[in-house]
């Protein structure tokens, strides 16, 4: 993690999706980290992914049979709300101002999904964080754009792919295309500059050579623009 204090100003913390770590790990991160380092990080996958995801199984947790009706898709549950509750803990002691809900293609647009969320975001709006809802599942424009408005979240997409529908600041987390593999370009990194334009934004990389591409699209930003 110390790397990472050195050469950015921001990273998101990916661990608090697959498996929540100790609290004692994030009062240390924030104590190395410099005072002016941002913290975001995912929630825990046990709010938004239902227990047949693979990542339960990366992660290693089990739930039994006659319990997982009970877990993701922002159901209305005991199990869903003490994982929130460990996320802003989490997030709490990392001084995040940033929640990151990352949904499965599994999570589609159904009634039942969206009365799922609008009482989730609705209990939850008073905690003091920005949230962001990165939707990969079929949705229409209009139907996120109506969510994101009602309930003041964030839309994050790949910038690459399609444009944000609401929400600022900006979130984009770029996800390198199949397996994650895809390392960008100088080219494509100055059409990513000009997509972000002079809006504030949080730009994250989600592929294997995110730290590389991280590190040169910031050297990009400051060119000729001062410390952004």
């Amino acid at each position: 993690m110390k790397d990472y204090f050195g050469q950015s100003k921001l990273v998101e913390i990916q661990q608090t999706f697959y498996k929540m770590p100790k609290l004692e790990t994030a009062l240390k991160w924030r104590c190395e980290a410099p005072s002016d380092f941002q913290f975001t990080l995912k929630a825990w996958q046990l709010i938004t992914h239902p227990p047949t995801s693979q990542t339960y199984r990366k992660a290693g947790i089990k739930i039994p049979s006659n319990a997982e009706g009970r877990y993701g898709f922002f159901k209305s549950s005991d199990e869903v709300y003490k994982a929130w509750e460990e996320t802003m803990r989490f997030a709490q002691a990392l001084e995040a101002k940033v929640i990151v809900f990352q949904c499965p293609p599994t999570f589609r647009e159904t009634l039942e999904n969206i009365d799922n969320m609008m009482k989730f975001f609705k209990s939850v709006k008073d905690s003091g964080f920005l949230f962001v809802w990165e939707p990969r599942g079929e949705w229409s424009e209009q139907m996120i754009k109506a969510l994101c408005s009602e309930l003041g979240l964030i839309h994050c997409v790949d910038p690459m792919e399609r444009a944000p529908l609401y929400g600022e600041p900006q979130y984009f987390r770029l996800h390198g295309g199949p397996r994650y593999q895809h390392c960008y370009l100088e080219e494509e990194l100055k059409r990513l500059k000009d997509k972000v334009g002079d809006k504030e934004s949080y730009v994250l990389f989600n592929n294997l050579n995110m730290y590389h591409d991280a590190l040169a699209f910031d050297h990009l930003m400051r060119e000729g623009s001062g410390d952004r």
